[in-house]
């Protein structure tokens, strides 16, 4: 099987900091970590581009990277274009990476819903397909300066906030945190409805203060535009490349023809029997057997 991934001499070509035999340290390391999956040269520039060329926190991040990927199957299990799950949630939403990057070289992740019935949406299954674009992007166009993810929420409705459950929230927030390779800039909601702020309050408690920073809701397109160049944005949104709903569909045939990418990824996963020391459970990690603060409607 033969994968479309990154080159990575070009990699290192557009990017001075990074160097060859820290790559090498890490894929060294990781190798002889006897519960980590082996990775190749491309993996390793991502996590050590991602964690700002520190190798110590590149190893941390893999190691988070693997342990959430073995530990949360809603999100890292089924990743198949095909499978009824992910047709359903990419028919029920638009996950597109937009052509045209910021002016400081950012790569920006786009999401809006299309179909507004609350029963149809399942908030693990979006979460799986924004990760699996963003995976995908990664390791097919390499590293870049940072990545800004933005959120269109027209069509969100009351009915959608009984659908957010805090753990999977909090388990994904963790992933975004303290595991996902990216360099993310920015996570923008714009179009903003009037129960945004109970959505905020179901996140915040899992947000870092770094998170909290970059964190952004936004009345309308236009401030968003603060952040993100109106020519960046698709079509329907007064930019320069197509439509949200064509990016969309380009998108949903990239990920048709990126199945075995897919599947090469998803046998990517820790074994717990091997760990050094204590293996790793979902309680450990996340807490699971502890109680949420009930959400408040009324």
């Amino acid at each position: 099987m033969t994968l479309k991934l990154a080159d990575v001499s070009t990699e290192y070509s557009k990017d001075k900091d990074l160097k060859k035999d820290d790559v090498m340290m890490l894929i060294t390391w990781v190798n002889k970590q006897p519960h980590l999956p082996k990775i190749n040269e491309l993996q390793a520039i991502l996590f050590l581009q991602c964690c700002y060329y520190r190798n110590e926190m590149a190893k941390t991040v893999i190691d988070n990277f693997f342990t959430v990927k073995t530990h949360c199957p809603e999100f890292f299990r089924e990743r198949n274009a095909m499978v009824k799950s992910v047709k359903a949630a990419m028919d029920l939403a638009i996950f597109a990476t937009l052509p045209k990057k910021t002016p400081e070289g950012y790569t920006i992740f786009f999401v809006k819903l299309v179909d507004t019935n609350p029963n149809k949406f399942f908030l693990a299954d979006a979460l799986k397909c924004l990760d699996m674009i963003c995976l995908l992007h990664l390791h097919q166009e390499g590293t870049s300066p940072g990545h800004v993810i933005i959120y269109d929420m027209t069509g969100a409705i009351f009915s959608h906030l009984a659908r957010l459950g805090p753990l999977t929230i909090k388990k994904f927030l963790y992933y975004l945190q303290e595991a996902m390779p990216l360099r993310l800039k920015g996570l923008h909601f714009f179009n903003i409805v009037p129960f945004m702020d109970k959505i905020f309050a179901l996140m915040r408690p899992f947000m870092k203060k770094e998170l909290m920073n970059k964190f952004h809701m936004h009345n309308s397109v236009d401030d968003l535009l603060n952040f993100i160049p109106r020519d960046c944005l698709p079509s329907d949104y007064g930019g320069t490349s197509d439509s949200a709903s064509v990016l969309h569909e380009q998108m949903k045939t990239k990920m048709c023809d990126n199945i075995p990418f897919f599947a090469w990824e998803e046998k990517q996963t820790v074994d717990e029997s091997a760990r050094p020391g204590k293996p790793k459970s979902v309680n450990e990690i996340f807490g699971v057997e502890g109680t949420f603060k009930k959400l408040e409607l009324d």
